[in-house]
């Protein structure tokens, strides 16, 4: 056998060492236990096409044509997640056009498992509060596809697709919980079942939903919505929907505050709150437009002063003021712009979601499920890398995928095929500091890391 055989090249051996660490945590084989897809074996198992679809989403694939060249042409990265060779990305969208509702069913119970055992937000400490950011994202799709309807997309008018509800845990990054429904569904429609699930993922007791804030805009700010929430013990900080109390609620204020970090923005308290089943605070936010007018939102809460002060990361304060106060329940509202937001661009910027889209309803939920995995999959390798290099810990998927794994190098095998090293493009930016971060812990099998000219 040549040298050249026993080091196949790959094009991303960043995201070959992401597949060594998966393969190491043994977490697709929790898919394949779980996963079984009816389906006709000629030359691979539909799990190792279902496998084939998920290399292409984890290393930044912007459609499944590109299986071909960015996974069956590449050896080095087929090797590193097990893989002794790829199926035709026909044949891989073909198994993916042949799951039910029943294998979407077991994917997300995969993913229950895989979230349980891998994720920081099942480990929370409940000592401190967990954040649960929940909101529904627009994924345009053709008239043919099943679920596409009009409805609501950002900055689109007329067109039609899907909606993506969506659960994350913000403090970390990860994604809960995840399901696609049609076009003109919106949050105020699935808020409670996103909510449920994810609960059902994180396995919460009552204790800990006492501990747990679920953040939503207006789409979940229905009173029915609110009620529930705070009916099940979650804290709450929410944005009401009916914009007609927030004008009501804005003349019983008394004194607007000056955001001194938004031009144009004030806030007041309500004096004569709208009664929800519980006991809440009421803020009102007002803006300035460019027509003169102010845009209204009024925000509802039930968490105790600390906890604003500690989801806004503001210094505590043993004695705020009502003007203290008030900014930290707007600053702790506004921070969900950086949770589920980030959350979503990530995936359509990073992982490129809104652009795979299959005819088959079920067909897109699988291939939604596995860019949640391959999502939280990158999280968790970025944590385990900032631990020792902690520029990157701010790097969002695209340029983690762009500048960090997509380095040029070898995959070194032995004479029984199986890998015992990584051997990474030296004239690469990023490679030796990678290679110095891997070969610190990140992996229990004993695999060496080298820096050459390729």
């Amino acid at each position: 056998m040549s040298q050249k055989d026993n080091t196949p090249f790959s094009l991303r051996m960043g995201i070959a060492a992401v597949g060594l660490w998966m393969r190491q945590e043994k977490m697709w084989q929790i898919v394949e236990q779980k996963v079984k897809i009816k389906q006709k074996t000629v030359r691979y198992q539909p799990s190792e096409k279902l496998l084939d679809a998920f290399i292409n989403i984890v290393s930044g694939g912007e459609r499944m044509v590109e299986v071909n060249t960015r996974v069956r042409g590449d050896e080095g990265l087929q090797r590193a997640f097990g893989r002794q060779g790829c199926a035709e990305q026909s044949v891989v969208s073909t198994t993916l056009n042949r799951c039910t509702e029943e294998n979407v069913a077991q994917m997300r119970a995969a993913l229950a498992d895989i979230y349980q055992k891998h994720s920081k937000g099942y480990h929370h400490n409940y000592h401190t509060w967990q954040v649960l950011d929940v909101d529904m994202s627009g994924l345009v799709a053709g008239r043919q596809a099943e679920g596409a309807t009009k409805g609501y997309f950002s900055r689109r008018k007329g067109v039609r697709g899907r909606q993506l509800g969506r659960v994350t845990a913000s403090q970390y990054d990860e994604i809960v919980f995840q399901k696609l429904y049609p076009g003109k569904v919106q949050l105020e429609n699935s808020l409670q079942e996103l909510v449920t699930e994810a609960d059902k993922v994180l396995e919460l007791t009552e204790e800990k939903r006492g501990h747990t804030v679920v953040r939503v805009d207006g789409g979940g700010g229905r009173d029915a919505d609110i009620n529930w929430l705070l009916g099940q013990g979650y804290g709450v900080l929410a944005k009401a929907h009916n914009w007609q109390r927030c004008q009501k609620m804005a003349r019983t204020v008394t004194t607007w505050f000056p955001d001194l970090k938004e031009a144009g923005r004030q806030a007041g308290w309500v004096t004569a709150p709208h009664m929800y089943d519980q006991k809440t605070q009421q803020v009102v936010i007002r803006k300035l437009k460019g027509d003169g007018s102010w845009q209204l939102s009024l925000l509802v809460t039930n968490l105790p002063p600390s906890a604003h002060f500690k989801l806004a990361r503001l210094p505590r304060c043993q004695s705020p003021t009502p003007e203290q106060l008030l900014w930290a329940i707007v600053y702790a509202y506004d921070l969900r712009s950086g949770g589920i937001e980030t959350s979503l661009r990530q995936s359509k910027e990073g992982l490129q979601i809104h652009h795979r889209n299959k005819r088959r309803f079920v067909a897109q939920e699988m291939l939604l499920l596995l860019a949640q995995l391959a999502q939280n999959v990158l999280c968790w390798f970025r944590h385990l890398l900032t631990k020792h290099v902690n520029r990157w810990r701010c790097y969002g998927l695209k340029r983690l995928l762009r500048d960090v794994l997509a380095i040029p190098g070898r995959v070194c095998l032995d004479g029984q095929g199986r890998i015992i090293g990584l051997i990474f493009d030296q004239q690469q930016p990023s490679a030796a500091t990678f290679v110095d971060a891997a070969a610190l812990g990140l992996f229990t099998d004993d695999l060496a890391f080298y820096l050459d000219k390729i």
